[in-house]
Formats: structure tokens, sequence, C-alpha cells
């Protein structure tokens, strides 16, 4: 395992741990006596820890390199991407799964889902710098709350896979507009979205909903906030 592959892996333990309620980034800071911002700031990839911060924080949490090290994606789990990406399946997974890990565990892998063979061949990535070593393919059930304001393109309790490397928010087929996953506090948002220089905006499909705005800080990137453009939809009969 690489240096920049450790710190992914603790990173990633780290929003674990936050998403179950155990940890804070403030509780964080305290525990380790690194300011607030530079917690934030590692969590959200904007910079990598230095040797002593990086053992404090693992002190702080008693996790262990062996524990890091077994959580890493494995040769089999590798090969078995491979496999997917051959017969167009894509991995079902939670969809905190599918906006914080990079590289999808076998673990972590709900069920397969089967698309047409060399359905999703001719699809271009459009991806921040971030992304790029992102396992690109995803697919999420979503609830009816996060559904009804897309609907109907979008069914209560459909599966969608999600293009994890296409979030330029520049149209796939212009001028028709492309449906996005957007990250918005803990939870998935799915809408169109445009970008107006600093400015997301988010729009549903059925007007009784609001249009929302997301104002992007400086040091943010979009691989920050969207998770990837809805490719796919599936609906249960």
């Amino acid at each position: 395992m690489t240096f920049s592959q450790l710190h992914e892996q603790l990173r990633l333990e780290l929003l674990r741990r936050i998403e179950r309620g155990v940890l804070s980034g403030t509780l964080l800071a305290r525990q380790t006596g690194l300011k607030h911002a530079h917690i934030s700031n590692f969590l959200h990839r904007r910079r990598r820890l230095s040797l002593d911060a990086l053992d404090r924080v693992l002190s702080a949490q008693s996790i262990t390199l062996e524990e890091l090290l077994a959580q890493a994606p494995t040769r089999q789990s590798q090969a078995h991407k491979h496999s997917v990406a051959l017969t167009s399946r894509v991995a079902l997974v939670s969809q905190s799964v599918a906006i914080y890990e990079s590289q999808i565990r076998t673990s972590s892998i709900l069920e397969l889902v089967q698309l047409p063979a060399g359905y999703l061949d001719h699809l271009r990535p459009r991806r921040s710098s971030d992304r790029k070593d992102w396992e690109r393919f995803v697919a999420v059930r979503v609830s009816y709350v996060q559904a009804e304001p897309m609907g109907p393109v979008i069914a209560p309790h459909a599966i969608l896979v999600i293009d994890r490397q296409y979030n330029s928010l520049v149209s796939h087929r212009p001028p028709m507009p492309s449906i996005y996953a957007i990250h918005r506090g803990n939870t998935m948002l799915l809408r169109y979205a445009t970008l107006y220089g600093s400015t997301i905006v988010l729009r549903p499909q059925k007007m009784e909903h609001p249009i929302e705005l997301i104002e992007m800080k400086p040091e943010e990137s979009l691989g920050n906030i969207v998770v990837g453009r809805i490719c796919a939809s599936i609906s249960e009969a």
C-alpha cells in the first residue's frame, strides 16, 4: 500500500465512523490537537496529513495499520471488478458507499445489477482531476422522498446507475439536460444541475419543488459535491 492509499483508507474509515455517529470532525480535532480546518480539509481530500498528524489520528481513534491494510481492495476484488466491466454488470451499493468510497470493496456490494451487453461502453467520462482513480460505475436504490421531485423521470425505489467519472455538469447530450446525484449534507439529491460561475443550480422535474443553489467554496471541486451523472434508471414493474 502506498502512502497515498494509506491516507485514502484512513479517510474512508473516519467518514464511516462519522456516518455512524460515533465521531465528528470537532471531536477528532479535540482528540488530536489538530485544527478543525485541518481535519475538514483532509476529510474532503483538500490536503494530506503529515506523518505526525497521521500518527495522532491513528492513536486517537485506536486504528492500526493492519486494520487499514485489511480494508484495502484485494487482487480478488480487482479481478471481480474486471469481470463486472466485461459483462456490463454494476455493483449495487449503499448511497454512503457511492458517495465516499473511491474503490468498491467486495464486502460493500449488496448485489449485481445486470445491464444490456455493451450498454456502458459508449459513455464518455467528464471527470474532475480528483476522480481519475475512482471506480466508475455504481448503482444505488433511491427512496420515495428522493425520487418524488424528479418524477416521473425517476420512479420511487428505482435503481439508478451512477457514472462517478462524469461530474463536469456539461450535459451528456445537449440540449437535453442531465440528471446528477448531488452530495448534500449527509444525503444524496437527484436533480438537473448547471454551473454558473461558482454557483451550482439544482432544478427538480416537478415545478412545485424549489430550485436550490449551492455556493462552491474556493477550495472545493465539483468532485466534492457531484457524485456523478445518472446514466440508467431501472424501475420495478
